[in-house]
């Protein structure tokens, strides 16, 4: 049987992640307000794992986005589908990622892509490469973990 997957990416704002990667994917930020509504009215959890995010509770340490046409769970609005998941931790990054997210816009694309994502503030971190007819240029999110933009 296939295994189901998500990515999780160790971070130290997991809310600016999840803004920045919804908007550089076309994803949607997860809302877990309602099932933590739940959770807290029965006493199940307590207000100090929670954040104020966007004017609703979320989770203080972890954030996700999910890709908005994949199946998700209703009752906590997790995808089913392609999702990243971002969760705090306590030590910052400090070498090149060992796992990195390409994004395929097309080559006539590359160009306009990464100015798109310096504005979200993603920043480009070389010249565009060109290697067996791909192309792309390396970027690193907020948190400087890289990510390519690719043909």
């Amino acid at each position: 049987m296939p295994v189901h997957f998500k990515i999780v990416i160790d971070c130290a704002d997991p809310h600016r992640l999840a803004a920045f990667w919804a908007e550089a994917m076309d994803y949607r930020v997860e809302d877990h307000s309602p099932f933590i509504a739940g959770l807290l009215a029965k006493g199940i959890i307590t207000a100090d794992l929670l954040t104020e995010v966007d004017g609703h509770h979320a989770w203080k340490t972890l954030a996700a986005v999910r890709n908005p046409d994949d199946p998700f769970d209703s009752t906590t609005d997790a995808g089913q589908g392609m999702r990243l998941l971002f969760q705090q931790v306590p030590e910052p990054k400090t070498v090149k990622n060992r796992l990195h997210l390409d994004l395929h816009v097309g080559a006539d694309q590359i160009d306009s892509e990464v100015k798109r994502l310096e504005a979200l503030g993603g920043t480009r971190l070389s010249d565009r490469f060109n290697e067996n007819g791909a192309e792309w240029i390396v970027m690193g999110d907020p948190e400087g973990n890289e990510f390519c933009v690719h043909s």
